[in-house]
């Protein structure tokens, strides 16, 4: 640790100044790039300060951050929402302790423009989720059921937290959605409390689209090979003598797909390689199943998370329901979205159903692939410039997309960036997973369910107890938001505390 420290706070502060300036020019010429497509003069001063937050994460911070915390001053962790107002902050305290002269030294920020990137935070969040409610919201996905019931869960939920109802466009059809719609209305009305209605257009699902066996045995074990049709099964080469055929869902696939690339079946519970590219098709070894073989199903998921997919994330059954998701949803959730151009195409179809109006429709895109992390800054731009914009982090597909062990990684990367550029984020994916399907909670999920808390809003999943996993994740947000925003702690005087004191000054007492 000595060796990464300054030898002196001038020292320091030279190393500060460096770095400030380094962070102002390259920020500004990141900012000055975007500038021309920013229409909304609300998200002027957020892409400002996300460019300066990508410029000072450019650089590696860890000696000044250890040097920094010997005198009692900021550490530069806390400031994503603030990146030079922070560091000014860090550096006027830091003159003082060096004597700068007056003249050269930099003013501390107004506290009003100190904490305005919170206020546009909390600002957005509300355009999200409404205003009706601070501190972080709750989402959840509505199932069939809702629709059939006469309203009694939508109320249920209402009342025991729920702040934006999901309807997943993968599932039901317009005519149960229409029906969802009226129950949250409804229980609008009957519990005083307000509800957005957020729509999940479903995206191109990469599936196992049919499957053909040659055999009795539809398991697949570490070692086997299987081979994957390019065209479909009917095409199948009878030639080959292996147990099992596929056929995928996006051909397209083919186009970049080469050998070593990995492919992952059902959400990565099996995981192969590919062998060697045929005319037909290629043969894929699974290198990894469960000791007693997994099983292969039609309509499992198919990841190929080192090929290039170059499908649009719009499909037709997409642009079908657009028409009733753009005049009836608060919000719009779009899946697979991998770049600016993406967004930019959602934005396209959305003006030409709602005109200019369209400017005040709600985006949430999910993050869920390697390259929407990698273009996650552009997206937003493209996005925020335009209307208001959320970013949903989906867990569960990420982590198939980069792997189990990034996946913490690259959660907080979103996390920062997205506060840094003051975009609401959503924590979703197995939130209280096993609460809502049981009834019982596991340990490690209520830490998890506590974590969300560092987002503006969590969603939860469907599951037959449902409802109560809204009221503990409401009770369990509801405790945090006394304890924690984002990453920082909040000092409240804490219970075992004043107990102990208590205990103290009563032992005291007696002996008095």
């Amino acid at each position: 640790m000595k060796n990464q420290l300054y030898k002196s706070p001038e020292a320091l502060y030279q190393g500060l100044s460096r770095l400030r300036q380094d962070v102002l020019v390259k920020g500004e010429a990141l900012y000055r790039s975007w500038r021309p497509q920013i229409q909304r003069t609300h998200f002027l001063n957020s892409a400002l300060n996300m460019a300066f937050y990508l410029a000072l994460r450019s650089h590696d911070l860890r000696k000044i951050q250890h040097s920094l915390l010997p005198l009692g001053l900021s550490s530069l962790g806390r400031g994503e929402a603030r990146t030079i107002t922070n560091l000014d902050a860090v550096m006027a305290s830091l003159g003082q302790i060096c004597q700068v002269p007056e003249a050269q030294q930099i003013p501390y920020p107004d506290p009003k423009r100190f904490f305005s990137g919170d206020t546009l935070l909390s600002y957005n969040t509300g355009r999200l989720f409404g205003r009706e409610k601070s501190g972080t919201r709750i989402m959840v996905t509505l199932p069939t059921d809702a629709a059939l019931d006469g309203g009694k869960l939508i109320r249920e939920l209402v009342a025991a937290g729920m702040d934006s109802a999901r309807i997943n466009c993968a599932h039901d059809t317009q005519a149960e959605w229409e029906k969802m719609i009226g129950y949250i209305r409804q229980a609008e009305q009957k519990t005083g409390r307000r509800c957005r209605v957020h729509m999940d257009l479903a995206g191109p699902k990469v599936r196992i689209d049919h499957l053909l066996l040659l055999s009795l045995d539809a398991r697949v074990f570490p070692g086997d090979s299987l081979f994957l049709v390019r065209d479909s099964i009917a095409a199948w080469d009878p030639a080959y003598q292996g147990g099992i055929v596929i056929s995928c869902s996006i051909p397209e696939i083919f186009q970049h797909l080469k050998a070593g690339d990995p492919v992952l079946i059902d959400d990565g519970k099996i995981r192969a390689e590919v062998e060697k590219i045929v005319p037909q098709g290629a043969w894929l070894k699974i290198l990894y199943a469960r000791p007693g073989g997994s099983k292969l199903k039609n309509q499992k998921s198919l990841n190929f998370p080192q090929t290039p997919l170059d499908i649009s994330p719009l499909t037709s059954k997409d642009l079908e329901d657009l028409d009733f998701v753009a005049a009836q949803a608060d919000s719009i959730g779009y899946s697979f979205v991998k770049s600016a151009e993406d967004m930019a195409r959602l934005q396209q179809e959305l003006r030409r159903r709602l005109g200019r109006q369209y400017r005040k429709k709600a985006i949430i895109a999910k993050i869920e692939t390697r390259e929407a992390v990698h273009h996650l800054p552009d997206i937003i731009v493209q996005a925020a410039s335009r209307q208001p914009l959320g970013i949903m982090i989906a867990r569960g597909d990420l982590a198939v997309e980069v792997g189990w062990q990034r996946l913490a990684e690259l959660q907080e990367e979103i996390l920062w960036i997205c506060e840094a550029a003051h975009v609401p984020v959503i924590w979703a994916t197995q939130v209280l997973e096993n609460l809502v399907r049981t009834g019982l909670p596991s340990r490690a999920e209520i830490t998890d369910a506590a974590m969300g808390e560092r987002a503006e809003c969590v969603m939860l999943n469907k599951g037959p107890y449902i409802v109560e996993g809204v009221s503990v994740l409401n009770n369990i947000l509801k405790r945090m938001e006394s304890h924690q925003y984002k990453k920082s702690p909040e000092l409240r005087a804490l219970s075992l505390a004043k107990e102990e004191f208590q205990r103290l000054k009563t032992a005291a007492g007696g002996k008095k």
